[in-house]
């Protein structure tokens, strides 16, 4: 019975956990990387086809990013979400495909010009797709059997529609061990979503730490200084460009925007505009809009039984198609622009910030956390210049971050969280958070509650029947490195090689079937190589 860490230690994105027992390979959350990596990430121990179950904490792109991947290399057991975070991750796998094509398109491009090899995407629309009919989407609170040795229940975390910590149940050989992964927490007191719920034990907890060493100030009231900002920014004739993630933070903005409408408080701009110009946004407000009874807060349901839609208002307008892109910056009238991604590596946000940038009227407004190197943390950091679509553009736009707007808890609430645990447990990892942050919060978690705390190394792999390391992580910086969490397939031989490690995996799983079958299978596999082997 084992746990070791692959993604997202002492770094923020690319969560990925894997836990063994029997003959039994599980993950948990199966991330993306986003934005530049401070350590070299260890990669899966066995062949994807050998994971039997993945459990998705929730469906932002660095807790669930790489699972198309992960079916590209054979995956084809079962992944265990929410209802909801089922539903975001059918939108949000198949966009980031698409990302993933039109990007290897565009690199493909430019290496036929310069006469050098071509690469294949990381994974295609065919993965994505190929991965969803393997989701089981659960109920919040209802616990599971997974298989013989193994319960897990999903309890809401208060980050995100859909969003989760996970507990997990293990037992070997009569012996029986808690895991309690605590996916991304949320702060508390959040529009739309409910507040996170408290887990009153476990032997081992996994724990974010993202603003485990940062305190966010006293929240404002979000509506009253939204307005403030678009009242300056309007007056000034520009527009209000808002990155912001597709899920989540947009549908969190649209509620603010329709609170400024009905309590009137930009009277000078009542009938101001607001453009969402992403498609994964307006599937994504469609999910938050099936998922009301088991997602919604108090308030917001008290919102939809008087027949009021929290997130729609007069002057909201959506942007599907490219063309409709294009025409929001070709019209002249000061406006709201919602657009992704929320940390301007990708998408349409950079077409916009292209045309507002160098415009000293126009505001950008950053509502969410930026990862170290990204262009978002540039711009919020000062930056005079930056390049979008290989033009330099100078910075002239007021840059502008709204405080206390996070779907993270600060160290405050972590603290709150982890202290509703009743008895102590066994050990706490602290994970998911820049290396200053994870390392200081679990020195925090030791003087506030006496526990054994520890910030792992991707690679560090411990026994959960003794507690003990059974294995320490590299820790290589990442300018070495030379692999991720496992290697994407940058070449079709790469493909034959992947589709050879699972017949391999497949051949280990038939022991013990019936030997006429067995000498079936062998036939084939023996023909398929008379007719390949040159």
């Amino acid at each position: 019975m084992v746990l070791e860490f692959l993604g997202a230690d002492r770094e923020v994105t690319g969560s990925c956990h894997y836990v063994m027992f029997g003959d039994i390979n599980v993950l948990v959350d199966c991330g993306m990387e986003q934005g530049p990596d401070l350590y070299v990430n260890q990669s899966i121990p066995v062949n994807a086809s050998l994971i039997d179950y993945v459990f998705v904490t929730h469906a932002h792109i660095d807790h669930s990013g790489l699972l198309p991947l992960l079916y590209n290399h054979g995956f084809r057991g079962k992944v265990f979400a929410t209802k909801a975070t089922t539903d975001l991750c059918s939108i949000m796998l198949k966009d980031s495909a698409h990302i993933q094509e039109f990007e290897a398109e565009w690199k493909n491009r430019k290496a036929r010009r310069a006469g050098k090899p071509e690469i294949t995407p990381m994974y295609d629309i065919n993965d994505a797709m190929g991965v969803m009919e393997h989701f089981v989407a659960c109920e919040y609170n209802d616990v599971i059997n997974v298989c013989e040795g193994l319960e897990v229940r999903f309890v809401d975390a208060g980050h995100l529609l859909g969003s989760s910590s996970i507990e997990m149940w293990i037992t070997e050989e009569g012996i029986t061990k808690k895991l309690l992964f605590s996916g991304d927490i949320g702060n508390g007191n959040r529009p739309l979503i409910k507040n996170p719920v408290y887990v009153d034990e476990a032997d081992y907890v996994i724990m974010e730490s993202t603003y485990g060493n940062r305190v966010h100030d006293t929240p404002p009231d979000y509506a009253i200084e939204l307005a403030k900002i678009m009242n300056m920014t309007f007056t000034r004739g520009g527009n209000l460009v808002i990155p912001a993630f597709s899920v989540g933070r947009t549908q969190e903005m649209l509620y603010f925007m329709r609170r400024i409408k009905t309590e009137g408080l930009l009277p000078e701009f009542q009938n101001f505009e607001v453009y969402v110009d992403s498609p994964l946004s307006v599937e994504a407000t469609n999910v938050f809009n099936e998922n009301v009874s088991d997602c919604f807060n108090e308030d917001a349901l008290e919102l939809v039984k008087q027949g009021i839609n929290p997130i729609r208002f007069e002057g909201l307008r959506v942007s599907v198609t490219s063309d409709d892109s294009k025409m929001i910056n070709f019209d002249s009238k000061p406006k709201v622009i919602l657009s992704a991604s929320g940390m301007c590596e990708a998408g349409r946000i950079r077409h916009h910030l292209k045309h507002n940038l160098w415009r000293s009227d126009s505001t950008v407004l950053f509502v969410g956390y930026q990862v170290p190197g990204t262009l978002g943390y540039n711009l919020l950091n000062g930056a005079s210049k930056v390049r979008l679509f290989g033009e330099e553009i100078e910075v002239k736009a007021n840059i502008v971050n709204l405080p206390g707007i996070s779907g993270h808890a600060d160290m405050n609430n972590l603290t709150k969280w982890l202290g509703g645990l009743k008895t102590p447990p066994k050990k706490v990892f602290v994970v998911h958070g820049e290396e200053s942050a994870a390392v200081s919060f679990a020195e925090h978690i030791k003087n506030e509650f006496g526990y054994d705390s520890y910030a792992p190394y991707s690679g560090d792999m411990f026994d959960l029947i003794t507690g003990q390391c059974i294995q320490e992580g590299s820790h290589e910086l990442v300018e070495k490195k030379t692999k991720g969490t496992f290697k994407a397939t940058s070449t079709v031989f790469d493909r034959l090689v992947i589709a050879g490690e699972r017949l391999m995996s497949v051949i280990r799983k038939c022991q013990g079937m019936a030997n006429k079958d067995l000498a079936k299978f062998a036939d084939q596999i023996n023909a398929l190589c008379e007719k390949w082997d040159r």
